[in-house]
């Protein structure tokens, strides 16, 4: 709907690319699943909630869907496109 209105718009799961969105911006969840993993493995072994940090995501992922933002008529700068082309 975005994209046949011409909205550029920005979501929160990768997934939102596949579907044509433009940009996904959001947490890396198979980092955050290894943290829970963590997590889990720290209190099987009897560790106790209350002695456990509270602990933040400190990987988050921007995508560009390319083909959507030049169906847009959007440029996007190169250095941008630089990291890893899917």
């Amino acid at each position: 709907m975005a994209l046949k209105s011409r909205l550029p718009t920005v979501s929160g799961p990768r997934e939102f690319v596949e579907v044509s969105g433009l940009v996904p911006y959001g947490l890396q969840y198979s980092d955050l699943f290894r943290s829970a993993a963590t997590y889990e493995d720290k209190i099987l072994k009897g560790a106790k909630l209350a002695d456990l940090p509270v602990e933040q995501p400190t990987v988050f992922e921007l995508v560009i869907n390319l083909k959507t933002a030049k169906a847009l008529g959007l440029t996007i700068p190169r250095r941008s496109c630089s990291r890893r082309a899917r």
